[in-house]
């Protein structure tokens, strides 16, 4: 993990180094039970500065979707989705396993870590 300018560990810096190990984690308010994403500093709800983090269940249902369209020479076409977690915290993502166009609102789906240029991130797929 690299230090901010401050010499602490960002929030964002933790969540990625979870993701490089495997865990899919966010953050609660310890004060309202706010679950926080994306990993912050302050509760978004409340404010309160004490937030902990805690594995999440990693399933969650498709919200909204969109298909973004690719000359061929850059790829193939690929989804845009925004997706309902069961902690009920709201995380853009795509879903793969299926073609773009198959993804629908409402769509249980389920994360998955994958890496990407070195980097974790976390797509999901039909659950």
């Amino acid at each position: 993990m690299l230090p901010e300018a401050d010499g602490h560990v960002g929030p964002d810096a933790i969540f990625r180094e979870r993701l490089r190990a495997g865990r899919v984690e966010m953050q609660a308010c310890d004060s309202c039970g706010h679950v926080c994403f994306p990993p912050r500093t302050h509760c978004a709800s409340c404010g309160a500065q004490a937030l902990s983090w805690f594995a999440i269940a990693g399933t969650g249902i498709v919200y909204a979707t969109t298909v973004v369209r690719q000359r061929r020479d850059h790829g193939p076409d690929y989804n845009v989705a925004l997706i309902d977690l069961t902690e009920g915290a709201r995380m853009m993502s795509r879903v793969e396993g299926i073609p773009p166009t198959q993804v629908r609102i409402g769509m249980p789906v389920r994360a998955q870590v994958k890496t990407a240029s070195g980097d974790p991130l976390i797509v999901f797929v039909p659950a």
